[in-house]
């Protein structure tokens, strides 16, 4: 079976966590840690950067950083995973799911500002499959109307918009280094990306227990109290030993990954030009990262005949998200503003083809042979 995903390995992450393990400090902001967090600010031109145990932690992280508070919305795409929208939720907020784009699956810009209300106090734009969202557009939103924007780019490392990182665009935003994802921490992992300059004193408060015992290890204070609410945030030098080993080779996993991407694409140009399925549409000005490669079918009913056929000759394809909207949470927590035109549709005819760094060459043109022939 050639599987979906399987975790990046590029052969130091071993001896890193060895070096960790043998420096007697395996909690957080250890060495690797401010390594990673280093290479993230400059890379990305970021003010501030926070690992975390996941990108889910890193949204709660800015949930509470942002003080949201029962009876506020939060305006996002209901195309998204769950952590989106928990991480609102959590505080009390009333989640407001607006359409997307069919051509890059993100939030439809156009949407958003019929959402707002006196209630809103944010937009969570989703940067899906790594390509940007219209980010001038949601940014000049928010300024007219005094919102934050928390970017949810946990597949968007990599990625720019024009010419800007994505995560650095908004208040915040929030990586993920998840198993799935371009680079992992092994297995879990996330960060958090200050870059209001004025947050970032308190967002180490919260990513410390809600004390200052960052400010202590530093030596700004004498001893550490309980200043805010917070939890524990903190990735484990472990894990950011294994993330400093990806981290060093990204270009080469972003390069491996963009040509298989564009393998891809150029061998199903033939099959989208006969109408057969869809390819995924990068818009003019963005790069991305080749996080995923999907397809778009005629509806869910060839989708499930496309994944069976594909499972019954040894290779897994698999949907996405199901529309939070629809789901019971969703339907507690939130409402859908507008007309439901694409969410639904869209998701229901999405399917993910296998894509990770260390595939082979054989592996992708076994994948491509197999959906010719469904076709055929």
């Amino acid at each position: 079976m050639i599987p979906f995903n399987k975790p990046p390995v590029v052969g130091t992450e071993l001896e890193y966590m060895k070096q960790a393990m043998e420096s007697g400090k395996l909690c957080g902001d250890g060495n690797f840690t401010k390594k990673c967090e280093k290479w993230l600010e400059e890379q990305f031109h970021c003010h501030k950067t926070l690992l975390t145990p996941s990108c889910t932690a890193s949204l709660e992280m800015a949930a509470i950083l942002l003080d949201i508070k029962p009876g506020d919305e939060v305006i996002m795409p209901s195309f998204t995973f769950v952590s989106t929208s928990n991480a609102f939720v959590l505080r009390g907020a009333t989640i407001v799911f607006v359409d997307i784009r069919p051509d890059t699956m993100n939030i439809d810009e156009t949407k958003i500002e019929a959402a707002i209300t006196n209630k809103t106090r944010a937009i969570v734009p989703v940067h899906y499959a790594g390509v940007a969202c219209e980010m001038d557009t949601i940014m000049a939103i928010a300024k007219r109307h005094n919102l934050f924007v928390i970017e949810d780019a946990a597949q968007g490392v990599m990625s720019t918009y024009k010419g800007k990182a994505l995560g650095t665009i908004g208040h915040i935003g929030c990586y993920s280094f998840h198993e799935t994802k371009n680079y992992s921490s092994g297995g879990e992992g996330g960060a958090t990306l200050i870059n209001d300059p004025e947050l970032i004193n308190r967002a180490e408060v919260i990513r410390e227990k809600g004390t200052n015992r960052s400010q202590f290890f530093r030596g700004q204070v004498d001893k550490y109290t309980w200043r805010d609410i917070g939890s524990s945030y903190l990735m484990s030098d472990l894990q950011a030993a294994y993330l400093w080993a990806q981290l060093e080779e990204a270009e080469k996993i972003n390069e491996r990954r963009l040509a298989f991407w564009q393998i891809y694409y150029d061998a199903l140009t033939p099959l989208a030009e006969k109408g057969l399925l869809a390819l995924p549409i990068v818009p003019e000005g963005l790069e991305h990262n080749a996080h995923m490669f999907y397809i778009k079918l005629k509806d869910i009913e060839q989708r499930t005949a496309f994944n069976d056929y594909m499972k019954e000759h040894g290779v897994l394809t698999v949907f996405h998200y199901v529309s939070l909207h629809t789901s019971p949470a969703g339907m507690k927590f939130g409402r859908f503003d507008g007309e439901d035109i694409f969410t639904t549709q869209e998701s229901e005819r999405l399917v993910r083809l296998p894509m990770f760094y260390n595939m082979t060459e054989e592996e992708q043109q076994t994948v491509i042979g197999h959906i010719r022939d469904f076709f055929a």
